[in-house]
Order: C-alpha cells, then structure tokens, then sequence
C-alpha cells in the first residue's frame, strides 16, 4: 500500500490520473499507516523474533510496547475521513491503475481496513496463548499483555464514538480523557420549572448517549445514520453537559438495580439513569466515584 499507492501519489509520472481533489489528501487517505509500519517492522517483528523458541514470554514483548500501540487509535479515528475520501473518489483511473500494476485482486479499501483488523486480532491470540499457558513462567505477562490490549481497543471504540458528536462548541479535549460513553434512560427533575414540565419528566425517559471524561460529562442524542459502512456509524447530537465539580451522584435508587443518580449544584438538577444491565451500572458508578474522588 505504501509503495503501490502512497508514494504513487507523489510519482510525477503519474500526477496527470489524480483527481485535482485529491492533491495533498494523502495523510488523509492513508492516516498513520506508515507509522504502522515503521512500528512493526523496526520494533515490534524483531521484539517478537527473540521470542521464537519461548513463545509462552511473548507477553512481556507486547507489554514493553505497549505504549507504541496507541498509534492505532489515531489510524481509527482518521478512518471515517479516510472511508468517506475513498468514496468519492474510488472509481478513479489513477487507483484502477495502481491496483493493475499490483497484480491485487482486491481495492485500496480493503487494504486500509488491515490496521484496524489487525488491532482487533492481537487480543483473540493472546487469548489463545493464555489458554495454554496457564501454569507456566510467563501467563502473567501474558494476561496483562490482554487486558493493556482490550484497554486500547476499549479507547479507539471511545473514540471512534467521541469524533461522531456534533454541535458541542468548546473542544472536546479540554475536557480530559474519555472514560466511558453508553446510552441510557434518562428522567430529569428540576427544582425549577413549572411543576407541570415536573410532572411529564416523571413518566417518560429521554434516550440519552452518555460520555463520561474527566472534567464532565456530556448528555447527547444518538441519531442513526443511514448508509454503508462508517456512513452507518451513528452520530450524538449534544444537549448538555455537567461539570464534574458540581456532580454529586447516589448510587442506589429504590426499586431498580440498574438505576442511579447524578445530581448537580446540590440537587439542583436531578437525573435518573437507568443502565441497561446492573453490571453496566456498576462500572459506571466506580468510574464516576473515581473522578470525583
């Protein structure tokens, strides 16, 4: 990909098949792909070749990098531009040409799709190593190595959801790092307002996408998009946010095990969440107990 379509792009025998749109839109259409690259084939295939024979080690292999492997989020995030670029421009003479010269029986896209299956597929074999490396020197590398890995791939899923939302007016990244999104029911009772709007409030929940980041923590509305491929990807519409030095939460609600209370300027505002499983509750209210501790 690098060679057969990235470095193409800047091969002045070619300059005359690309669509004038698509000058300067490399970085977009192939992200940090060449970052990818330089990572595994300097770093991390030589890491892995001192593990040959001891195979059941390679856990420390992937622990000693496992900063380098953020690099993938960046690559998943600049998907959906790099998806939506590929669209328009796919059925391009230039492409057609690179892919004929490749002998590839597949197009660019499928290509570009690697790093984020790829990222995706280290957690399955490390999986799979642990499962016969129970007893012996090196399972423990092993099992962190899977949980820094699902870290990773639960950051570039926060993230892929994070770019999708619109109309917040500061930026986003002020806000601290994501810690957790999902969608929820939502009741709202406010001290002020008509008691009639009080009332309403009551009865029905208000769907509500949540993300939760270090500073605050912000109420959207999830719209499904109609499309193909990250076209389908949802987008959140922002509502709200609260700042997390004026949250307050409860963390029981009577009747209900998947519902809790975030409260706001000392019950000011009251929101009532309801979790789609305790479980999915209970991960939330340690996450938020965190913060605000």
């Amino acid at each position: 990909v690098l060679q057969g379509y990235a470095a193409e792009m800047d091969n002045p025998l070619m300059a005359h098949l690309i669509p004038p749109e698509l000058h300067n839109k490399k970085d977009i259409l192939f992200g940090n792909m060449e970052e990818i690259y330089h990572f595994h084939n300097r770093i991390f295939l030589r890491e892995l070749e001192n593990y040959i024979e001891y195979p059941e080690l390679v856990g420390r292999c992937f622990l000693d990098q496992m900063e380098d492997f953020q690099i993938y989020e960046k690559y998943c995030q600049n998907k959906p531009r790099s998806e939506s670029l590929w669209r328009q421009f796919s059925d391009s003479i230039f492409f057609q040409e690179c892919q004929r010269k490749l002998d590839h029986k597949l197009s660019l896209d499928s290509y570009l799709l690697k790093p984020v299956q790829r990222i995706t597929k280290y957690q399955l074999l490390l999986k799979e190593m642990l499962k016969y490396s129970k007893n012996c020197e090196g399972a423990e590398d092993l099992q962190e190595a899977l949980t820094s890995i699902l870290g990773i791939l639960k950051a570039v899923n926060d993230s892929m959801h994070q770019i999708a939302i619109t109309g917040y007016d500061g930026n986003l990244n002020d806000l601290g790092k994501l810690l957790m999104q999902g969608s929820f029911s939502v009741w709202t009772d406010h001290k002020k307002g008509h008691s009639k709007v009080k009332d309403l409030a009551r009865f029905k929940p208000m769907q509500r996408h949540l993300f939760l980041h270090e500073k605050a923590v912000l109420f959207c509305k999830k719209r499904e998009e109609n499309g193909e491929g990250y076209e389908k990807a949802p987008s959140y519409s922002y509502k709200h946010s609260l700042n997390m030095a004026a949250v307050g939460i409860t963390e029981n609600v009577k009747g209900d095990a998947k519902k809790f209370e975030i409260w706001y300027n000392a019950r000011e505002e009251v929101y009532i969440i309801q979790a789609p499983t305790p479980e999915v509750k209970a991960t939330w209210v340690n996450e938020i107990r965190k913060v605000l501790t």
